[in-house]
């Protein structure tokens, strides 16, 4: 919420500058960042955030800068992409707009991934990988798996689970617990790292680990959470669910202030 409100006020202060940089700053130093995306407001948040990191990678072109600004134009894409089918009646230029943008972030996209073919970076080695199925890049991902670089991040924990989930179960649900172990304060974890975990226990036939995380995913805010044939099988054992109920709570609290510790257990 904080940096989204910070983007309506249209100021965000750049990874290595000492003064913060307006959008307006940005726009009028490189008019070429702003002028070939969307005029209109949809997607503003995302816009937003795609020229300030085109700023940001203009500036220091690094695999980092280029990784975060890959990920925002791929954001960006999702939204403009849906609002250019929206028909705008009175004024054709909006959707007209909406298309070059949708056109930018594409022909973007395929320049950063062209730029970095050869990365060592793991982040740009996941979507190398998972985007245009490239299997150099997952073994160059796979061989540094153990670094600190990809151990000590909960969204490349998170990657590496959606790999080996199709035939490593253990190893998925360790690499989503130190996802939420890795996860900051204040943040809400991607919200399949709690579907998958609810799925995976369930399929293993653990129903306490399965309600648990059933109960942390409503209180995180996702929907469609059927609980009634984990919360059968628990009743049909004498389990007591509000018991349960108080350790999915402190679960709950654990993530959202960066304090959950991992069990360790499958």
């Amino acid at each position: 919420m904080l940096k989204r409100a910070s983007l309506l006020l249209g100021l965000l202060t750049l990874a290595g500058c000492e003064e913060p940089v307006t959008l307006a700053k940005v726009c009028k130093e490189t008019p070429g960042f702003c002028f070939d995306l969307n005029k209109d407001s949809h997607c503003k948040d995302e816009r937003a955030e795609v020229i300030l990191k085109r700023y940001s990678e203009y500036k220091e072109p690094t695999d980092e800068n280029k990784y975060q600004l890959l990920k925002e134009f791929e954001t960006y894409n999702q939204c403009i992409t849906l609002a250019a089918k929206i028909e705008h009646i009175k004024l054709k230029a909006k959707k007209t707009s909406r298309i070059d943008g949708q056109l930018t972030s594409i022909k973007e996209m395929t320049r950063l991934y062209q730029d970095t073919i050869d990365t060592n970076h793991p982040g740009l080695l996941y979507y190398h990988w998972s985007r245009n199925n490239n299997q150099g890049a997952l073994n160059k991902l796979l061989a540094i798996e153990d670094d600190p670089s990809v151990t000590q991040s909960a969204e490349m924990q998170f990657f590496l689970a959606s790999y080996y989930i199709k035939f490593d179960d253990e190893k998925t649900i360790d690499l989503l617990y130190k996802t939420l172990e890795l996860n900051q304060k204040g943040r809400i974890p991607n919200p399949e790292v709690y579907t998958s975990l609810i799925s995976l226990f369930y399929k293993h036939d653990k129903y306490k680990h399965a309600y648990i995380f059933s109960k942390v995913a409503q209180m995180s805010g996702i929907e469609n959470i059927d609980l009634f044939e984990i919360e059968q099988e628990l009743l049909s054992t004498g389990k007591n669910l509000s018991g349960l109920d108080s350790l999915a709570e402190q679960t709950y609290q654990q993530v959202l202030e960066g304090e959950f510790v991992s069990p360790r257990e499958f």
